[in-house]
């Protein structure tokens, strides 16, 4: 048999192969099994996500709050079409439109692919800057927003994302606390002694606890000074509450003056009290005067 001129350079490129596995070469069945036996050796390589893992929920919540600070905490969920992990978070704490405090927040939480992933952080920072703030705020009434803010680092496939984030959260203005006098009562035991009892109380108007670290105090009788002192050293009023402070003060010839007879005989007393509740930049002067009606003498 002769070969054919198309058969000859097949068959010197082929050396012995013969011509009909160069059919076999040339033939659509044998083209379509090369081409899925490709695709099959594919089919174990990574993928890459074919979109970016993104945020599905987000808030901020006040976990607690005192008069000049607050703990804020960021709860988020964030889901991937891919294997990654959320590596941190770089936020900023925001109060009242004002950023008082930048950070970074290590996380390290792992996605998979498809379902949601908590994702936490806290972080406490003052929105308080001074006395005289703390004053206008006070004043102001009302709500103060708290927010955080920032981007959350994810990592997949070798790659570095960014998700930007924000939520903020209402919270109650905090209020300067007021001095009153609580309850005052004076007892006559005799013509030249009278014994007042004074309680003065420190009324909070906050939804949280109120830290003190004194309250001063000057009582006087009659426009004479009988006693002074300091109150509430590093208490704690509970919120909305009232914490009560007592100060007895005795009215004799020895504390008031050899004219004391004169004026307890008079069966009522003019008092007055005055000083300053102090705490972390709290400082509320007050001024309290009255009259005290005596009892009969025991």
């Amino acid at each position: 048999m002769v070969d054919s001129l198309a058969e000859k350079p097949l068959r010197g490129l082929l050396g012995v192969a013969t011509l009909s596995s160069v059919m076999r070469l040339r033939s659509p069945m044998f083209r379509l099994a090369v081409v899925l036996s490709l695709c099959a050796g594919c089919a174990s390589a990574p993928t890459r996500p074919s979109s970016p893992a993104v945020l599905t929920a987000q808030r901020t919540v006040v976990a607690s709050q005192g008069l000049t600070d607050a703990l804020l905490r960021y709860e988020a969920q964030v889901t991937s079409p891919g294997e990654g992990v959320v590596e941190r978070a770089d936020y900023e704490l925001v109060a009242d439109g004002q950023v008082v405090k930048t950070g970074t927040a290590k996380l390290d939480v792992a996605l998979t692919p498809g379902a949601p992933a908590d994702v936490s952080f806290e972080e406490r920072a003052p929105y308080v800057k001074n006395a005289d703030d703390l004053a206008r705020l006070s004043a102001q009434g009302g709500t103060l927003l708290l927010a955080l803010r920032g981007t959350l680092i994810v990592r997949s496939g070798g790659q570095e994302q960014t998700i930007p984030f924000a939520a903020s959260r209402a919270a109650r203005m905090p209020r300067l606390p007021t001095v009153v006098v609580e309850e005052l009562d004076g007892a006559r035991y005799s013509d030249e002694e009278v014994q007042l009892n004074l309680r003065l109380g420190v009324r909070n108007p906050n939804p949280f606890p109120l830290r003190l670290e004194g309250l001063t105090w000057t009582a006087s009788v009659a426009g004479k000074t009988l006693g002074s002192g300091t109150l509430a050293r590093a208490d704690t009023v509970d919120a909305s509450a009232t914490g009560v402070y007592p100060v007895e003060l005795a009215v004799t010839k020895d504390t008031w003056g050899p004219e004391v007879k004169a004026l307890i005989s008079k069966g009522l007393l003019p008092y007055g009290v005055m000083g300053e509740v102090t705490g972390p930049l709290l400082r509320v002067p007050y001024s309290l005067t009255g009259e005290v009606k005596l009892n009969v003498s025991r």
